[in-house]
């Protein structure tokens, strides 16, 4: 127990001035005076005022010290601030990202031989398999196609033009990689093979209004022949530029883009079957837009930068306070500890110890660091020019930092007492759950490679070991139970068979058992911080020397003690200490006794 009895057996021998205080300092067991007793007890009171008055929440300070809570006023402004940015950034993401998928179904349509509406609408188990080709003849039918849907790009609904200056065709791109040799000869088993992958690239010179067009001749007249055996792959690439005025109105400007459209031919798996796809990557342009429609876009770029600017100050703001609280605590940390091993002669405690790190500050300080990222760069899409993954990224900076901004009033909430219920549970539940989870998760990680490698090539969810993980999960939570029996092949029946026996079993396993024993967890560490709130909370050394210290923070003893208003001698010690000069008590209370002599003999 840290208490005033621990300082009952200091004595000292009968002095005056500053050798009685060393007395009392370097020889314990000597008889003490009062005066002396009282000098070291007021030190020990003050101790504990200051660290009561440190862990007093903004209402208890301002209360205390009629201190302004300015952190929290931060928190609040930066709550409002980046919650408008994200819900602003929000939809101008998503009517890019709405806006670019509507343009790859419609290059689509335009550019893809065989493309069906059926495609675009995405559904599981897939209605149709993939878009694949399957002979040499449609191959080229099918860059034919897309060549012919190029140079008649008038014919388009959209507004659309080529990617030059003067909006003159240029010619599209056609690329191969195929293997350096790769003959094969099926008939007696043999083959000449070098791994060497080999690019040839070619620009297809058309001109526009083309209605015929045959990329084999083509080819035969540039003195190219592919050889599908060694081909990998092959892409017919092209850009074109286009404007989107939809949202353009008095404060939001029209956007322009240009597509980099490419038409992939993926004959990786070598099994026959090429399969076709169109994928297209948006770049942002700055407009030139009308000139009339320039001052009015005016307003919006101010506001959208100034929104931006105040977002960037109020999460600076809110990290240097953040940073500076930590800081003295750290401070006040080392002061403690010294305190501790010199009046009490003992080590302050791990659990003492970690009372001073506040992971609410360290949670903070990482949304103010990921959130300034975000509006850095966010500035930087709505300025200039940059491509879709510009735009992801931003959003994760901002989406992240956003979610631990929101995660940070749980502090204010856990002032109260019927709030603060949640957070003392999980923050009481969180070893043992870690502990738990270890042990779940080393059976759900054999059950996933199980699963993968046994039901992989018979089953659509267990193609891939991250499929195999979400379909397992999927089970845990009681979804899609039926598709996932009903889907496998019954091609091996003794396979079929093993897929019953592992579903049954793992879903036993995991819904009665492991599920329930986790909800147990949580409910143990439940009744637990209920007993707490009748019994009281367990105190580590910290919490039990300030114990002591029953003043009300409206006492007003906060405001007129000379140790927490001034810097007094155990500040100027601590100075010294983190210096690298390490004092002693005698210094200690020396200092004490000349810089307050009063507080050592009024008593």
């Amino acid at each position: 127990m840290v208490g005033d009895d621990n300082f009952e057996g200091w004595t000292s021998s009968s002095r005056n001035g500053d050798d009685e205080t060393q007395s009392l300092v370097m020889n314990p067991e000597t008889q003490s005076s009062p005066a002396q007793e009282n000098c070291i007890s007021l030190l020990e009171i003050e101790m504990r005022r200051k660290l009561k008055f440190f862990f007093m929440n903004p209402v208890e300070k301002w209360q205390a010290k009629r201190r302004f809570p300015y952190k929290f006023l931060v928190q609040v402004v930066k709550i409002v601030l980046v919650t408008i940015q994200l819900c602003l950034f929000a939809h101008n993401r998503y009517n890019h990202v709405t806006y670019t998928g509507n343009n790859r179904i419609t290059f689509s349509h335009l550019f893809l031989k065989g493309w069906d509406p059926t495609r675009e609408v995405s559904s599981y188990p897939p209605a149709l398999g993939p878009l694949a080709i399957y002979d040499k003849q449609t191959f080229y039918q099918t860059l034919d196609y897309a060549v012919v849907g190029y140079a008649n790009l008038y014919n388009a609904m959209g507004p659309y033009s080529y990617a030059s200056e003067d909006n003159h065709l240029t010619p599209p791109v056609l690329c191969f990689f195929h293997y350096k040799v790769g003959d094969i000869f099926p008939f007696n088993e043999s083959y000449i093979f070098n791994s060497d992958i080999i690019e040839s690239c070619l620009n297809v010179s058309i001109t526009e209004n083309i209605t015929d067009f045959s990329s084999q001749k083509y080819l035969q007249m540039q003195n190219y022949t592919i050889a599908f055996p060694a081909l990998i792959k092959a892409d017919l690439r092209f850009s074109l530029k286009t404007v989107n005025y939809k949202n353009a109105g008095p404060m939001t400007p029209s956007e322009c883009y240009q597509f980099d459209v490419k038409i992939f031919f993926d004959n990786q798996n070598m099994d026959g079957q090429m399969l076709l796809s169109l994928d297209v990557f948006p770049i942002r342009l700055q407009c030139i837009g009308d000139i009339k429609y320039i001052d009015g876009n005016r307003l919006d770029y101010i506001l959208r930068t100034i929104l931006n600017v105040l977002v960037i100050i109020v999460c600076a703001i809110s990290f240097v306070l953040c940073s500076r609280a930590i800081i003295k605590a750290q401070q006040l940390k080392m002061e403690t500890v010294y305190f501790f091993r010199e009046c009490y002669k003992k080590e302050l405690s791990v659990e003492g110890r970690f009372e001073f790190w506040n992971l609410w500050y360290i949670m903070i300080i990482i949304n103010d660091m990921l959130i300034i990222i975000g509006s850095t760069m966010k500035e930087q899409i709505e300025r200039e020019q940059f491509v879709g993954d510009q735009w992801n990224t931003c959003s994760m900076f901002l989406g992240t930092g956003n979610l631990l901004v929101w995660f940070g009033v749980l502090r204010y909430l856990g002032f109260f007492k019927t709030y603060n219920v949640v957070i003392l549970t999980l923050k009481k539940a969180c070893p043992q759950v870690a502990r738990f989870l270890l042990c779940a998760i080393l059976i759900y990680a054999g059950f996933t490679f199980c699963g993968w490698l046994i039901l992989g090539p018979y089953h659509l969810k267990f193609r891939s070991l991250a499929s195999t993980s979400e379909c397992l999960f999927s089970l845990i939570n009681g979804d899609d139970m039926y598709a996932t029996f009903s889907i496998m092949s019954f091609k091996s029946p003794l396979l079929w068979w093993f897929s019953r026996m592992y579903l049954y079993s793992f879903i036993s396993l995991y819904i009665y058992v492991v599920l329930s024993l986790f909800i147990s967890v949580i409910m143990d560490a439940y009744e637990t911080i209920k007993l707490y709130y009748k019994e009281g909370f367990p105190k580590n050394d910290v919490q039990m020397f300030m114990a002591s210290c029953e003043e009300e923070p409206s006492s007003g003893v906060f405001r007129t003690s000379s140790y927490i208003n001034s810097s007094g001698s155990i500040k100027r010690t601590v100075s010294k200490f983190c210096c690298w000069r390490k004092p002693t008590l005698t210094s200690f209370v020396l200092g004490r006794k000349k810089s307050h002599p009063s507080d050592c003999t009024a008593i």
